[in-house]
């Protein structure tokens, strides 16, 4: 399921599908950049002073990394929540505590 963040001013889609971010269908960003962090901070605020986080290319304002977020949380709930995810955390456990007894 994909979430909207925004339309960019050309017309392409900036969405949230699972835990990537996706510019017109095409992947863009996993994570978001706060822009006061991002190297080009200065060139970013002279464009769009409104913007606080980078997503890849694309700058968002407040709201816009909001809804990313939001939708970060979303996904992450429904990976955690699946048969499979459970399954492989019960392995990765198993396999830690058969590490420290010195069992490999």
């Amino acid at each position: 399921m994909a979430t909207l963040v925004k339309i960019t001013q050309d017309g392409r889609r900036l969405e949230v599908v699972g835990l990537a971010i996706l510019l017109d269908g095409e992947l863009e960003a996993f994570d978001l950049i706060e822009v006061k962090l991002h190297p080009n901070r200065r060139a970013i605020v002279q464009v769009l002073p409104e913007a606080t986080h980078m997503a890849g290319r694309v700058a968002l304002t407040r709201e816009e990394a909001a809804t990313v977020e939001a939708a970060f949380k979303e996904a992450e709930l429904e990976i955690l929540a699946s048969p499979t995810a459970i399954n492989e955390r019960f392995r990765i456990a198993a396999m830690w505590k058969a590490r420290e007894q010195g069992i490999e």
